[in-house]
């Protein structure tokens, strides 16, 4: 029984793989979603260099993350400061495109190319395939509508953008005043995709109907959320459950099966703010945190209930960037473990990879 439980608690720890410095400060990484590109990893960097003049430089830089061979850089394109990368969904048999948001209010569109047959050897780059000047101010975050065919921006300025793709060419197609702060979240219903969420900072949760020009408002939550909301997801087997993060350090839980007034589930301080929230590929309990000031974490949800099973503290800077690897779940020492797990934090420009010890397929 000793034995049996020190091997757990051995098993509980984090398993780390590899780590990397940028070449500035990292805010962003997302798995390729897209068989057989699921090892590719995607990374970017945003540096403000203050003066008469301010400047919002970063990059876009893809790697090879495995868990046997760790990390190798592929390619990486200078350009604007980036708020925001998100892949395209796996639909319609498209390739691999990724888009950015940045600091000089555009959209951007990259597709992953291979100069090669075979995708495991190098020659995988980025291509530029099209960009639309969105706004005067930032675009700082994006979502890809569930059928990859337009994608909503939210604006430094409390707007929100909705882009529509022609043959993969990014046109507006409406534009609305949602919030009277910088929006931080933006997330389509992949239930019910005329549906969108924002978040913003001024603490407001509000659903969209995009059938309007402009949107009509759904729902305006203007109390739950203490501080600015950071990140909203919808909770992929779970048509009722949405999750958010916010500044107030606290993961929510909501049931939105009333779409005029939705319900507040249950609520956990994750101890720092919680930036960014991604549901585990394979199960949808596991939800991976990025935490600011308190690094990484992971919440198990049931019954609409959360609980943290796995903290990562190995980063020395603010906890921005966090996804799991897509694809089959990998399997670790005879037992099921879940995806590999890239992280990323601002300061210290860190990219780690490592494999949670917390057992996600049970």
């Amino acid at each position: 029984m000793l034995f049996h439980a020190i091997l757990v608690w051995i098993l509980s720890f984090s398993m780390d793989i590899d780590s990397c410095r940028l070449d500035g400060n990292a805010d962003v990484v997302e798995f390729c979603p897209h068989y057989p590109y699921h090892h590719v990893l995607a990374a970017a960097t945003y540096n403000l260099k203050e003066g008469v003049e301010p400047s919002r430089r970063g990059s876009l830089s893809v790697y090879s993350a495995r868990a046997d061979t760790g990390l190798e850089l592929l390619n990486r394109v200078e350009m604007a400061g980036i708020f925001d990368v998100k892949w395209r969904p796996c639909v319609d048999n498209a390739g691999p495109v990724v888009a950015q948001a940045d600091a000089e209010g555009f959209l951007r569109l990259h597709a992953l190319q291979c100069g090669r047959s075979d995708v495991d050897a190098d020659g995988i780059s980025l291509r530029d395939i099209g960009a639309e000047n969105v706004t005067s101010s930032m675009c700082l975050c994006l979502d890809w509508h569930p059928l990859g065919t337009s994608i909503s921006l939210g604006l430094s300025n409390g707007s929100i953008a909705v882009v529509t793709l022609q043959e993969s060419q990014p046109h507006i197609s409406q534009t609305w005043q949602a919030h009277d702060y910088e929006v931080w979240a933006t997330s389509f219903d992949n239930h019910q995709p005329q549906l969108l969420y924002t978040g913003s900072d001024d603490c407001r949760l509000s659903c969209w109907d995009l059938r309007e020009s402009p949107s009509k408002p759904v729902f305006n939550d203007a109390k739950s959320h203490k501080m600015g909301v950071c990140c909203i997801t919808k909770v992929p087997t779970d048509s009722n459950m949405l999750l958010t993060g916010s500044y107030d350090e606290f993961l929510r839980v909501w049931d939105v099966r009333s779409a005029s007034k939705p319900l507040s589930q249950s609520s956990i301080s994750l101890g720092g703010g919680v930036w960014r929230l991604k549901i585990h590929p394979c199960v949808s309990d596991f939800v991976l945190a990025a935490c600011m000031h308190n690094g990484f974490a992971i919440a198990k949800i049931r019954s609409g209930v959360a609980e943290v099973v796995e903290t990562y503290k190995n980063h020395g800077s603010l906890a921005y960037g966090a996804d799991w690897q897509k694809g089959e779940c990998s399997t670790q020492g005879g037992a099921k473990r879940g995806s590999l797990v890239a992280t990323c934090s601002f300061y210290d420009q860190l990219l780690r990879i490592w494999i949670p010890g917390t057992n996600v397929m049970v």
